[in-house]
């Protein structure tokens, strides 16, 4: 993988009227940008992700050629790498202000505009809290990105995507050792909770009711729940809060249209594919269809599949990640 970067912002003012000291953005690139500098692909990371999390479409012949195109893929802050409740100097902890995904797309519009000079994005994509992201971008600053994958995400976090954050979010409160975020030792307790209970959305009825996670390696359900139990335990827990809190408040409408989502859609002038599973069981279908119907520029490309959400994690599934592949190919052909 190529060299961590970092791009400090300094005090970093928030949509809440608040402000992040000392922000910093940790990224990586790919490639070189062109003579017209317009080559340009942005990643943005998801939950529990990190700029590493896309390597699978990444490299000599995949869809994203470094050869061919400058990716960059951009960390979100609380993930333990960007500024983090984790590794803030100014803010730790429960001190930690609250991070829009908007206050995460402007700070990334401003590495790329004043650090690496990119006015105009070829592409930008992402799976989950990257598709998200991608709809502010697309929203925000439309004459800037020429094209949109989203896969498995939505625009805005829909209210039973919150009921399930709320879910999981109270699971890990739940260990005393959490302490209101104020821990000394990490809330193990409830660390495995919050992986327990969220693996029960990740996947879908038919993935449980067949066994596939059998392909995946694991020999038995319980097997698979242990091993999203110590993938969670891997976290921070104020820094998984941290994220997740910026999915729950997720609406690019909220700051400049009134909260009316269809018409912030409409700006969007990006040639568009929107991917999301048909199994998914929180970024659902039907909410994903309610957003592409406010699109003017878009081609409605679900992911026929077992994995729920999961579906569409870069490269895990073999057909999920061709029918990614093929996407992201048309878009940076398109004219």
């Amino acid at each position: 993988m190529p060299e961590l970067q970092h791009y400090l912002l300094g005090d970093l003012a928030l949509e809440s009227g608040d402000v992040l000291r000392g922000a910093r953005l940790t990224y990586s690139t790919f490639g070189q940008l062109n003579a017209a500098r317009d080559n340009a692909v942005l990643l943005p990371s998801y939950y529990t992700g990190t700029h590493t999390s896309y390597a699978p479409w990444i490299g000599a012949g995949r869809a994203l050629d470094p050869a061919t195109h400058f990716i960059v893929g951009v960390n979100l802050f609380g993930n333990g790498l960007s500024t983090s409740p984790s590794n803030s100097t100014h803010q730790p902890g429960k001190a930690f202000p609250h991070v829009t995904l908007g206050d995460n797309v402007y700070a990334q519009q401003q590495l790329l505009s004043q650090a690496l000079r990119i006015d105009s994005l070829a592409l930008i994509a992402g799976w989950s809290m990257g598709a998200m992201q991608a709809f502010h971008w697309a929203i925000h600053y439309p004459e800037q990105v020429r094209s949109m994958l989203a896969i498995c995400g939505s625009a805005r976090c829909w209210p039973l995507n919150q009921v399930f954050l709320q879910g999981v979010r109270g699971a890990l409160q739940a260990d005393n050792t959490f302490n209101g975020g104020d821990y000394l030792l990490p809330p193990e307790r409830g660390l495995r909770a919050f992986g327990r209970a969220y693996a029960s959305w990740a996947y879908s009825a038919e993935f449980f009711r067949d066994g596939l996670y059998k392909g995946m390696g694991f020999d038995s359900l319980d097997d698979l729940l242990n091993d999203w139990e110590l993938d969670h335990c891997q976290h921070d827990a104020n820094d998984l809060l941290a994220v997740l809190w910026a999915w729950h408040d997720a609406d690019p409408s909220r700051s400049r249209h009134g909260g009316r989502l269809a018409d912030a859609l409409e700006q969007v002038s990006a040639r568009c594919v929107i991917m999301p599973s048909t199994t998914d069981a929180y970024f659902t279908l039907d909410e994903a269809r309610i957003e592409y119907d406010s699109l003017t520029n878009a081609d409605w490309r679900p992911l026929a599949s077992p994995y729920g959400h999961c579906a569409g994690a870069p490269g895990r599934f073999a057909n999920e990640h061709t029918a990614v592949d093929q996407a992201i190919r048309q878009l940076l052909n398109c004219p």
